[in-house]
């Protein structure tokens, strides 16, 4: 039997060699990420990185008046603590969850440690790095030309894949604040989408009821952001196991 828990539940501990993953084992620890848990606060010092599993989490950018916005997240497919490895220290941003679920954690200079040896996972931060970054400036111009419902299933479709499931545990209110927009404005677009049986919503859980109603939804900012990610990972001439993982630890 599997593991109910193991760390190769995330994308990139799964496509590490066995060498490198037994130098990080005996560092992870496995850890609950309720919903909107701080993870990283901004301007501290980073002192663990964190891989989730089957929780989301997003960087969370502010301003002087106390709104803020969150233009990317974070699941299964990576992990947190990117600017200590190269050498920030800190970030401006906070790290929030996003979706409660689960993930492992460790320390920040352990993680290091392995990146300076420049081997496999040097190459995959560096090239998630990059996908992360398609990700933000996307998600930035979709939100200016784009309207709620596209935005909402975009979030939904880019969540859904970072997930294990088809449920999603957040709020309008997170929602709303991934997307820059009101509250009420997310409730409208949610609601459009379960009326046409897209998703069932009750209570801060989001089930996707019919993928594919989303798809025909989206705008093409969730094609553009994928093709990166196929591109950088899934297609990398050293690539990610296959979507169903090994899970054995």
């Amino acid at each position: 039997m599997f593991p109910l828990h193991s760390p190769k539940q995330n994308r990139i501990l799964a496509a590490l060699p066995r060498e490198d993953y037994g130098r990080l084992f005996p560092f992870l620890e496995f850890i609950s990420m309720p919903l909107g848990k701080i993870i990283h606060e901004p301007g501290s010092p980073i002192t663990y990185a964190y891989f989730p599993t089957t929780s989301i989490v997003a960087p969370l950018y502010g301003v002087e008046n106390g709104a803020s916005v969150q233009l990317s997240i974070i699941g299964n497919e990576g992990f947190t603590g990117i600017s200590f490895l190269l050498g920030g220290g800190s970030m401006a941003a906070g790290v929030v969850v996003q979706s409660a679920g689960d993930g492992y954690r460790v320390k920040a200079n352990v993680l290091k440690k392995e990146f300076d040896l420049r081997g496999r996972l040097q190459h995959l931060v560096l090239r998630f790095t990059q996908a992360q970054i398609t990700q933000t400036a996307q998600n930035a111009v979709c939100n200016r030309h784009h309207n709620i419902e596209q935005q909402l299933c975009r979030f939904l479709l880019m969540s859904l894949d970072r997930l294990p499931g088809h449920e999603l545990k957040m709020t309008h209110e997170q929602i709303a604040i991934m997307l820059g927009v009101r509250r009420e404005s997310v409730t409208q677009a949610a609601l459009k989408l379960q009326t046409i049986g897209a998703i069932h919503y009750s209570r801060g859980h989001i089930t996707v009821v019919d993928r594919e109603e989303l798809e025909n939804s989206v705008c093409e900012c969730y094609t553009v952001v994928n093709g990166e990610y196929d591109r950088l990972l899934w297609n990398d001439p050293h690539p990610f196991p296959a979507r169903d993982l090994d899970l054995v630890v």
